[in-house]
């Protein structure tokens, strides 16, 4: 059986869980023993480990090449991996980690230990995601999906960090409605299931978080 070694709220893990279950393989997701290793860790039925999230997404695409990820068209398949490189890097650094890391247990997000979430960090990571939603949203009016009309590697990497930040309903869903609009679309697919199940033990979701249309 497939394993995926994953933190719960972790926004590279969730895209390796994204995008395993977009190749329609199946795999179990276990929590490390320790979640201040480097993750995710795949290991693959033959017992091939790819680890980090690169290590991943070099392993799974080139071992499964159907339902391929990465776009056909050159100049699609650079913004697609713009887009990556973006969520995992920009997002990640001026936003999630300043909203959901410190929202959310290091149990769950790897982060270091910390004693009560700073306001003053969570405040200005509230303030850099408005621009990036708006950037986000008319990506999807352009494309339809962020990079092209259909989803690829970008749509996922940026749905992990959305996906944590809606859990604890920091999305302002009403003023951004081209990204609501993504976003639904992306909550639709079949690979999205197991992260709409997902609950925090004493931090469950906001009430719209597994819905479809909302």
């Amino acid at each position: 059986m497939r394993r995926l070694m994953h933190l719960l709220l972790s926004p590279p893990s969730r895209f390796a869980r994204l995008l395993i279950a977009e190749k329609r393989l199946t795999f179990d997701p276990v929590a490390p023993d320790d979640p201040s290793a480097q993750l995710p860790v795949f290991i693959d039925q033959d017992g091939a480990r790819a680890v980090g999230l690169w290590a991943i997404v070099d392993h799974v695409e080139g071992t499964y090449p159907e339902h391929p990820l990465a776009p056909e068209d050159a100049a699609a398949r650079a913004e697609s991996l713009r887009l990556v490189d973006w969520a995992m890097g920009a997002l990640h650094e001026s936003v999630t980690r300043k909203v959901v890391y410190e929202k959310a247990s290091q149990r769950y997000t790897g982060a270091a230990a910390k004693r009560a979430p700073d306001m003053d960090l969570i405040r200005a990571g509230r303030d850099a995601l408005k621009a990036m939603l708006t950037e986000i949203g008319a990506a999807a009016e352009r494309h339809g999906y962020l990079a092209t009309r259909e989803c690829s590697l970008g749509d996922l990497a940026v749905a992990a960090h959305i996906s944590a930040l809606d859990y604890f309903g920091e999305i302002p869903w009403d003023e951004h409605p081209a990204t609501a609009e993504w976003y639904m679309r992306m909550k639709s697919r079949p690979s999205f299931r197991s992260l709409l199940s997902d609950r925090v033990p004493g931090q469950p979701p906001v009430s719209h978080y597994a819905e479809l249309d909302a």
